[in-house]
């Protein structure tokens, strides 16, 4: 008595002879160098859309006030401020401290402020 045939093994498929997915298509008569890019996409950086006059922030004051919660305050600053507050008397204190040093503070300070 013969043993049952056995199933057929999964096998890979045979291997192509042609052009990989992979690989760019050969370029077509009269066509220029190889494109990098989808159409549509610019290939070069776009100068920053807004113009410089040399101006930028140095002093920043945050204030987050849940309904509800206690306020808080932070004021830093480029010259190296960087204070906390909470608390609602302490936050206005804080909030006026900072309108205060950024008519002090040495990066804001130009001539033409001290001038005028």
């Amino acid at each position: 008595m013969n043993p049952p045939p056995r199933p057929r093994l999964k096998s890979l498929p045979a291997t192509s002879t042609g052009p990989s997915t992979a690989e760019p298509a050969p370029a077509g008569p009269g066509s220029g160098a190889p494109k990098n890019v989808a159409e549509g996409v610019p290939s070069s950086v776009r100068p920053a859309p807004h113009t410089t006059d040399s101006r930028y922030p140095v002093a920043w004051l945050t204030i987050t006030a849940p309904r509800g919660a206690l306020p808080t305050a932070t004021s830093t600053c480029q010259c190296g401020r960087n204070l906390f507050a909470t608390g609602h008397r302490k936050t206005l204190a804080l909030i006026e401290d900072h309108t205060t040093h950024r008519t002090h503070c040495p990066l804001l300070t130009t001539e033409e402020r001290n001038a005028s």
